[in-house]
């Protein structure tokens, strides 16, 4: 099954134009995307002909590592000043023309709201300036669909685990926009309790990747700590009563904690959110009657995550996708493909209405019908 567009090199334009929308040949595409959502500026072009021709990245993790948490106004601000020149970075890199782009797809929501702005305003400015149409696109069906940029990647149906510091979510995917939601956290999300607890643990920011390094050096019959709703019979999360066992252990030690107890505590802390969400998945993929898994977002980059889920997958007979590790964070070659596999679905899902809006809150639900 060809899960991408198969469309071959620039021959031809559009078909016909509206006020509003552009509708596409079947023809190649050259998609710019744009990612601002958040923390990190990223940049990419894909060819549906030949796959990803460039991409680039700014992480903004040491400006907010001082804040111990993301500063919206700093982070509006540094993705103004990084967009363009990551822009000229990957037109550079590609050998690419700017007006040879066919369309431009950015990060409409959810995220933050300034943040968003940043991309929407420089995709429509880019749109109006080259009379190319522009496409705004969810940051999470990005993310349910970057595993389809591995080489190894899914045929329809599977179940995902999407699984980030804002969300943690099981997802039936049928298709592109065809998404039924299994189960989702009823607070923290993953993501959220890694960063809390590495917090408590004297870790900083970004606490995720710190915790599960740390955990690698701890025993794990130290401590013992609840596995949230591993047993509720649905596929819900919890991981706010987690954190909150990680500080009660923390402030057990009267005296400051030695290094060696806090790899205890990220261990036992790692071992659990792995033991819930490992679980949770194979439940899913029971209740579906499915036998593909794909993980996305950044908690999917976690080994000791991954190294669960493929133990359970040889063990029960499924099969467990990722994305390339440079593409479980935010990234702008998830939302250029995204805009590439929507508009083969729907080619008027291009529009010339440059008067944008962003949504910083949108349900993944509501692209069932877009």
């Amino acid at each position: 099954m060809v899960v991408g567009p198969t469309l071959g090199r620039h021959q031809g334009n559009t078909l016909q134009s509206s006020k509003n929308r552009t509708t596409f040949h079947a023809r190649p595409m050259l998609i710019l995307g744009i990612e601002s959502s958040c923390d990190e500026t990223g940049i990419a072009l894909y060819d549906s002909q030949r796959g990803l021709l460039g991409h680039a990245l700014h992480s903004q993790v040491a400006m907010h590592e001082a804040y111990g948490g993301v500063v919206p106004e700093l982070a509006s601000r540094d993705h103004i000043r990084r967009v363009l020149p990551l822009l000229q970075q990957v037109l550079d890199k590609s050998g690419t023309a700017l007006n040879s782009i066919d369309a431009i797809a950015y990060t409409k929501g959810p995220g933050l709201a300034g943040a968003l702005l940043v991309g929407a305003s420089i995709a429509c400015g880019l749109g109006l300036a080259l009379d190319k149409p522009i496409l705004g696109v969810h940051h999470l069906e990005g993310h349910l669909l970057s595993p389809l940029l591995a080489a190894e990647r899914p045929d329809f149906p599977f179940v995902a685990l999407l699984v980030s510091g804002g969300h943690t979510q099981l997802m039936r995917v049928d298709g592109v926009g065809r998404y039924t939601l299994l189960g989702e956290t009823m607070d923290d999300a993953a993501g959220e309790a890694f960063d809390k607890s590495a917090k408590l643990l004297g870790l900083g920011y970004p606490g995720g990747p710190a915790i599960s390094r740390l955990a690698e050096f701890g025993d794990p019959h130290v401590y013992k700590l609840p596995r949230p709703m591993l047993h509720s019979k649905n596929l819900d999360f919890s991981f706010s009563g987690l954190k909150t066992a990680v500080l009660t252990v923390v402030k057990n030690h009267r005296t400051n904690i030695c290094e060696q107890d806090k790899a205890h505590i990220a261990r036992a802390f790692v071992d659990a959110i792995v033991d819930v969400l490992t679980a949770k998945c194979v439940d899913a993929l029971k209740q579906t009657g499915l036998k593909r898994l794909v993980i996305a977002g950044g908690v999917g980059a976690n080994q000791q995550l991954r190294a669960a889920l493929n133990n359970a997958a040889q063990k029960r007979r499924f099969r467990v996708y990722y994305p390339e590790l440079e593409f479980c964070t935010d990234n702008g070659a998830m939302i250029a493909f995204a805009g590439a596999l929507r508009l083969e679905q729907n080619p008027s899902a291009a529009t010339h209405d440059y008067a944008f809006s962003v949504r910083p809150r949108w349900p993944l639900e509501e692209l069932r019908n877009a």
